[in-house]
């Protein structure tokens, strides 16, 4: 069967283990048709991934934490591949006291590792993919709305994710002259490894579950479906947005 991505590369940065949020956008985009490039942190990362990564899903590896492992990354991507479609950027992290301890402790190292790693590294990773990006082509980042509410317990995440979606609209309008849209989506409350690390984070899924529609919470396969949307031409029309993928959490 034919899907609405045939004959597309896109760059997956970020999946972690089956119950990624990355791993449903891949699983939703290899069943639209595209070819998937997977990218990883380290060695450790790497041998995760192959106890249920497809063989022949390609892997690259990309430690976002200096611009020139990003820079290494995807020229090698397009040396490889030649030009690719898109890139969906699913990368955050703050260390363990940082994420716990509130935002008036948070200290001037734990706000710069949180803002380099989850935001910073999307501008980064904009760079040094626009080389080997079509025109047309997009990039996709994740969010929570905790940029724009204090909720509890999610500290500086916070404040690092209203910082990306500011690099969102910023890359947007810089790019748009190229061909290549930017977008978020901003997915509600699933259990996936990232949220295990913030405190009380039992309460935090129950919560945003008791606030959804349905009473249900999103699945990494909703997701991953607009996600795949986004990564199509589909979608041609949208850039600079935050797209809510929350089962209507936020409006509530």
């Amino acid at each position: 069967m034919s899907g609405f991505l045939d004959g597309k590369t896109i760059v997956i940065m970020g999946v972690a283990n089956k119950r990624s949020i990355a791993w449903g956008c891949t699983q939703a985009i290899i069943n639209q048709g595209a070819k998937v490039i997977l990218t990883y942190q380290n060695d450790r990362i790497k041998k995760s991934l192959a106890r249920f990564v497809p063989e022949d899903l390609d892997l690259i590896e990309c430690d976002v934490s200096e611009d020139e492992n990003i820079e290494k990354a995807f020229t090698k991507i397009g040396e490889t591949y030649g030009k690719i479609d898109g890139v969906i950027h699913a990368i955050a992290f703050a260390d363990k006291d940082t994420l716990t301890s509130g935002l008036v402790h948070t200290t001037k190292d734990g706000y710069d590792l949180a803002q380099n790693i989850s935001a910073y590294s999307l501008i980064a990773v904009a760079r040094y993919a626009q080389p080997v990006l079509n025109d047309t082509a997009s990039i996709m980042t994740l969010t929570y709305f905790g940029s724009t509410r204090a909720i509890p317990n999610y500290n500086m995440m916070g404040v690092a994710k209203a910082a990306l979606e500011a690099n969102v609209r910023y890359l947007a309008s810089e790019l748009g002259t190229k061909g290549i849209r930017v977008n978020a989506i901003s997915a509600g409350a699933v259990k996936t490894l990232a949220v295990t690390g913030i405190k009380h984070h039992g309460e935090l899924l129950k919560e945003s579950e008791s606030r959804t529609v349905d009473q249900k919470s999103v699945t990494t396969d909703e997701i991953g479906n607009v996600a795949a949307f986004l990564m199509s031409d589909l979608s041609t029309g949208m850039t600079g947005d935050v797209v809510y993928v929350d089962k209507g959490v936020h409006l509530i």
